[in-house]
């Protein structure tokens, strides 16, 4: 899993710890105090040496203890993250009341958690995974076709499609059963270049049509319609030196206002059936600019199957990484146990 044997890892994490405490750097006298590891000072420093080479920590000023780098945060949540689940003391409860709205009890889900962290949070409404159910093609007007999309959850997206010359009935009714023959029951992830060849071939001199049909179902997929997002929070990050500087902090603000920038981060992974539990992103790992100073922890929810929606936590590099984790995944669970019974 790691690079690392017993000895370093211990330090590296008791490193972690301490700055994620003080936000000072840490010296080799305090990894001494605080591990059972009976290692003189001088063995500590050769191995903080070797973490250093390894990019795990660095030295911010000649003669200061060392600091952990994104890559020795990576390390830290992977492991943290292979057994992790807290309890979130007397989210239940307050969850369950508010469960007779989604939209209240999403808002009130990011106002307990900006309150029980100190952080900034973000809650999105649900997505549907938009799975194609129909598609029918209709003749309006000479050289003009009307497309109706019809994707699961009764979605539908009309489409005007202009063709160079009238189509007959006939044409028109093979084009509706090439397209609804390789489309149908299919998502966005699932309609590959093989489909697509096959489908021109089939639709011969008409498979500009095809091309048509395929840009209406990429537009109504990336159409985020009532798509919410509510934040809580967000002068929390002021509490924080790194992260109050002026600039830095006017531009973080502002992305958290202009919840439209925060579309990256927020549709990042929501496909992936296997990403779809705790995710966290550490600078440069984060997709949105403003970010870069910040580490950013992400949890998708269900409501049911096909339906997501995220949750996520927004702090500094040094935040409390066991305690975001834990308070996620046990939010999860309640949420998941919410939706169970109100279906």
């Amino acid at each position: 899993m790691h690079e690392l044997d017993d000895r370093k890892l211990k330090i590296l994490q008791t490193i972690i710890k301490n700055y994620l405490e003080t936000g000072e750097p840490v010296g080799s006298r305090t990894i001494a105090k605080q591990t059972d590891l009976n290692l003189s000072s001088a063995t500590i420093r050769n191995e903080m040496s070797d973490l250093e080479d390894m990019g795990y920590i660095l030295q911010p000023h000649t003669s200061a203890g060392r600091i952990p780098t994104d890559k020795g945060y990576r390390l830290y949540v992977d492991i943290l993250l292979l057994d992790k689940n807290k309890e979130l003391d007397n989210m239940r409860n307050i969850l369950i009341e508010k469960a007779d709205r989604l939209e209240s009890l999403l808002q009130q889900v990011a106002k307990l958690l900006a309150m029980n962290t100190n952080y900034t949070t973000m809650v999105t409404t649900p997505q549907y995974k938009k799975t194609v159910k129909f598609i029918q093609l209709t003749e309006i007007e000479d050289g003009q076709l009307l497309a109706v999309i019809v994707f699961e959850k009764n979605i539908v997206k009309n489409k005007i499609i202009n063709v160079a010359s009238p189509l007959n009935k006939e044409t028109i009714l093979k084009l509706n059963i090439v397209l609804n023959t390789f489309l149908q029951g299919l998502d966005l992830s699932s309609i590959n270049l093989p489909i697509i060849s096959k489908m021109k071939e089939q639709a011969g001199e008409y498979k500009d049509i095809v091309n048509f049909i395929l840009d209406a179902i990429v537009q109504a997929v990336n159409e985020e319609d009532d798509f919410k997002i509510f934040t809580s929070g967000a002068t929390n990050i002021l509490r924080y030196p790194e992260l109050s500087d002026i600039e830095k902090a006017s531009e973080l603000l502002y992305t958290l206002e202009e919840k439209k920038l925060l579309s990256d981060l927020i549709h990042d992974k929501m496909d992936d059936e296997e990403t779809r539990g705790i995710q966290v992103y550490i600078g440069n790992e984060t997709p949105i600019e403003a970010m870069k100073d910040c580490s950013v922890v992400t949890a998708t929810y269900e409501i049911e199957e096909g339906v997501y929606g995220k949750v996520g936590i927004i702090g500094p590099k040094r935040m409390d990484y066991e305690r975001v984790v834990g308070t996620l995944q046990n939010l999860m669970v309640q949420l998941d146990d919410i939706f169970k019974k109100k279906t």
